[in-house]
């Protein structure tokens, strides 16, 4: 049997070997050649380092470095969302690779693992079919959270002034990281926040706390908010002014506080003045509303194609009936109730 040592470092010449004691055979070259990278790709796979567990990088960039010396050289730099392999830890930092094979540290605080980046692709999954209830603009770089709260796992991070996607509300008690949470006599309500589900440009889905994002409406809409809060905005439909096409609103708003009962209290309407080249309210009504809110067309026969909304919600002055949906048209400037659930 011909056995080969398997050494990393062979010369390769052509040579004469004696087959089981009978005939010489001469191996070529190339297949001596072959043989010494298997036997090379071996040993160093015999030297790769184990994976650990495998991590994604939840800040905007990191920087790996070749040793955790306060001197240091970078090898390499990955970014929000890659995925990277652990093959050693030592206190707060993690020793990664990335998937061209370069390797350093990085802080661990900078990484999150497989559970939450999946706990990630399912909420976006789950929330691919919920109807967008308006654009938001972020006050700054702010975190993607994978469920509200503010000591919440994070991976995604959108900066200031991106637009999203807003779907869903959600209340929760105000506890900030680190902070030991106070007393609070026993008929007392707990401080509460409130925080958005949204989308970014790039799909990725979560939780963002409601005080970091405002509402895109334009200046000549949101001017009539009168101090409330701007909770969600629709474009219903356009209509004609000279050369130009301008937009009608239906604007959801609230009081401007966390933690209230309802996601809305106030429904308006504001259609286009033609003559006066100026935004009107045609429409007001006060409920205690849920989220979301569709808003859709319907062919109405003689009245024509017209722009619909329904919303869904409470009789603020008799909160103990059951939640109902109403569904209204709008024939510019005129608003009416198509059914009350």
């Amino acid at each position: 049997m011909l056995v080969l040592p398997l050494t990393p470092f062979v010369t390769i010449i052509p040579c004469t070997l004696r087959y089981d004691g009978l005939f010489p055979v001469k191996l070529p070259a190339r297949i001596l050649f072959l043989l010494a990278l298997v036997a090379l790709f071996s040993a160093c796979g015999r030297h790769r380092q184990r994976v650990l567990e495998v991590d994604y990088v939840a800040a905007p960039q990191v920087t790996l470095r070749d040793q955790l010396a306060q001197v240091y050289n970078k090898v390499g730099t990955a970014k929000n969302g890659d995925r990277v392999e652990v093959v050693d830890r030592e206190k707060r930092f993690a020793k990664v690779r990335l998937p061209n094979g370069v390797e350093g540290w990085v802080e661990q605080r900078y990484l999150v693992n497989q559970q939450v980046y999946d706990a990630f692709q399912k909420m976006a999954q789950e929330s691919k079919d919920l109807p967008a209830q308006g654009t938001a603009v972020t006050r700054n770089d702010t975190n993607l959270h994978v469920e509200p709260g503010r000591d919440t796992d994070h991976l995604y991070q959108v900066a200031q002034g991106a637009k999203l996607t807003v779907m869903k509300r959600a209340t929760v008690e105000k506890v900030l990281p680190g902070v030991i949470k106070p007393a609070v006599a026993k008929d007392a309500k707990p401080p509460m926040e409130d925080w958005w589900l949204v989308r970014d440009s790039q799909n990725h889905v979560g939780w963002v706390l409601g005080r970091l994002i405002d509402i895109d409406v334009p200046l000549e809409v949101a001017q009539y908010a009168e101090g409330q809060r701007i909770v969600a905005c629709f474009v219903l439909n356009e209509v004609k002014d000279g050369d130009k096409e301008v937009p009608q609103y239906l604007m959801l708003l609230s009081e401007p506080k966390d933690g209230l009962p309802f996601d809305y209290n106030q429904a308006r309407v504001f259609t286009w003045n033609v003559k006066r080249h100026r935004y009107e309210t045609a429409y007001r009504e006060r409920l205690s509303g849920e989220l979301p809110v569709t808003v859709s067309h319907e062919d109405f026969g003689k009245e024509g194609d017209l722009p619909t909304f329904t919303l869904k919600g409470k009789d603020l002055k008799n909160p103990d009936l059951p939640v109902t949906e109403r569904k209204y048209k709008m024939d510019t400037p005129i608003v009416r109730k198509v059914t009350v659930g």
